[in-house]
């Protein structure tokens, strides 16, 4: 263990417990830049788009939608939603921004420009994670599918089942779209998968012990949760629920001792 340490302490990477040996490789990570991220946002949806971020919140009178700048963590705009409904992951197709909410089989459409509502749409289960390959609408609910959506009709086109070693991989949260790849939180772990989005296979997992010290959690500090990646500038944000900071990072192939 104090190897391990060392290493990470000269190579200005964190890494987590060594895994089993197995054939998905794995990745650590080096922080590239720390962001100032509101510690009372309970993040369940994170995107990056024309240079600000956009953030989707939970818990049930507290969801909310914003806009916010990379550089200071700044609101830059906001709506609530109704306190009945628990907000889950967002995602921006065209001139919309569309949201999913946990437990109630209703999603929210917005103008992106504005956060002014512009229709409401269902589905059957629960509402966990939103990304999009750029011709499809990809969700998770939960469990290990991912569901694929029709973007103009918001209906479901088909399933994958994400499998980890031969395994189905449950609590698929937070999605995002990474050069052909799905990336996605496992909800109460640090940890995110990259998932070939045809056979549904975990391809890569990244091990994302020790972002936060000691020091910056307190008793609210809550999971991983947030993943958003700025293809232009080829960036990868990631935060948590209620975490005061979000990193970019970089990933770094872990190599067998």
């Amino acid at each position: 263990m104090r190897t391990l340490v060392l290493f990470a302490a000269l190579t200005a990477c964190a890494c987590g417990p060594a895994s089993q040996a197995g054939s998905v490789p794995e990745y650590t990570y080096q922080i590239v830049h720390t962001y100032p991220h509101d510690p009372m946002a309970f993040t369940q949806g994170l995107l990056y788009l024309d240079g600000v971020l956009y953030e989707g919140t939970g818990i049930e009178e507290q969801s909310s939608i914003r806009k916010v700048k990379l550089e200071t963590g700044e609101v830059l705009q906001k709506r609530d939603l109704p306190g009945q409904y628990f907000g889950e992951g967002i995602i921006v197709w065209k001139d919309r921004l569309l949201e999913l909410t946990w437990k109630a089989e209703k999603g929210f459409i917005y103008d992106l420009a504005t956060f002014a509502p512009k229709g409401e749409f269902s589905y059957p289960g629960q509402g966990w994670g939103l990304t999009t390959d750029g011709k499809r609408i990809i969700m998770s609910d939960g469990t290990a599918e991912l569901r694929f959506w029709d973007p103009e009709t918001l209906k479901e086109t088909g399933r994958i089942t994400v499998t980890e070693e031969g395994r189905p991989l449950i609590e698929l949260n937070e999605l995002e779209w990474v050069k052909g790849e799905i990336y996605a939180n496992v909800w109460q772990t640090e940890r995110i998968v990259r998932i070939d989005p045809k056979t549904g296979k975990v391809t890569g997992t990244i091990d994302c012990h020790g972002l936060l010290t000691p020091a910056d959690r307190n008793d609210q500090t809550d999971v991983l949760n947030g993943i958003a990646y700025d293809a232009k500038g080829d960036r990868l944000f990631i935060t948590g629920k209620k975490w005061p900071k979000l990193f970019e990072i970089k990933l770094v192939k872990r190599t067998t001792p």
